[in-house]
């Protein structure tokens, strides 16, 4: 998945296409560190450096919309989105995210992620990205989450956060944070294959692309977006290109909010 955002804005012709409708488009990658360095150590050397390109992005008046491989990236979005306070999270997925390293079983660190963005592990790590601020679980809430193990749905459950099961109704309505100011997060897991194939866990029962445009929408009526990130994007998984074709649309979508133009 780590190439994924090089084919979408390269060979997919992303980066062309919002040009073509009217977006200022600045590209900065972030390069990864030395591969000798052991993974979790690497993956948090790349958040630092990526909260650094968000705050940057942010200071010149951009909008941030990251494109990353996992959904660990919310670490350095969050942090580099946090001035002016920690924002609240809306979380489109399939999976929680929301192991430990205590009851993980996969040894997969990006199944991780919600969980140490919500301070519940790898806080030494965490807080060693500039600006980092755990985000309260219940300023989080979960949509399109049907992809989960036993221990990992009871997890999920016991905690604070808001979740929309699968391809439930409205969900914006009820989630009410203290934050006003919102982080966006689509994996592109969250959507049902029937759209395109994101990687290999894609799961059924998932959202329509509609539905998370119209998600796009709701979230700016309701919030201020400060940062959004696409993720999980496989294009081994992707041969027919639909769901490049879809990412698209979304990425279309939240460049459209971050400017405040009509999606």
């Amino acid at each position: 998945m780590g190439r994924g955002p090089t084919v979408l804005l390269e060979e997919h012709g992303l980066a062309e296409r919002l040009s073509r409708e009217g977006f200022d488009v600045s590209v900065d990658v972030v390069e990864i560190p030395d591969g000798l360095v052991p993974e979790v150590a690497r993956t948090f050397e790349l958040n630092r450096r990526l909260a650094a390109s968000v705050r940057n992005a942010r200071a010149e008046g951009a909008f941030p919309i990251v494109l990353s491989g996992n959904c660990n990236c919310s670490w350095g979005a969050t942090a580099g989105s946090s001035d002016d306070g920690t924002p609240a999270v809306l979380w489109l997925d399939a999976h929680a995210d929301f192991d430990t390293p205590d009851d993980n079983l996969s040894g997969f660190l990006d199944v991780m992620a919600l969980s140490t963005l919500t301070g519940n592990c790898w806080q030494a790590l965490a807080a060693t990205i500039p600006g980092f601020r755990p985000v309260p679980e219940g300023d989080v809430l979960l949509v399109g989450v049907r992809d989960l193990d036993d221990y990992q749905r009871e997890r999920l459950e016991r905690s604070e956060i808001s979740v929309s099961w699968g391809d439930s109704g409205p969900v914006l309505e009820a989630f009410d944070p203290d934050p006003s100011r919102l982080y966006l997060h689509v994996d592109l897991d969250s959507l049902d294959p029937s759209v395109g194939q994101a990687n290999e866990f894609s799961a059924p029962d998932g959202l329509s692309l509609g539905r998370v445009l119209m998600l796009e929408r709701e979230a700016v009526e309701a919030f201020e977006p400060v940062c959004a990130a696409v993720t999980a994007y496989n294009p081994d998984f992707d041969q027919d290109g639909r769901m490049a074709g879809a990412a698209s649309e979304i990425v279309l979508g939240l460049a459209a909010i971050g400017t405040g133009r009509e999606a």
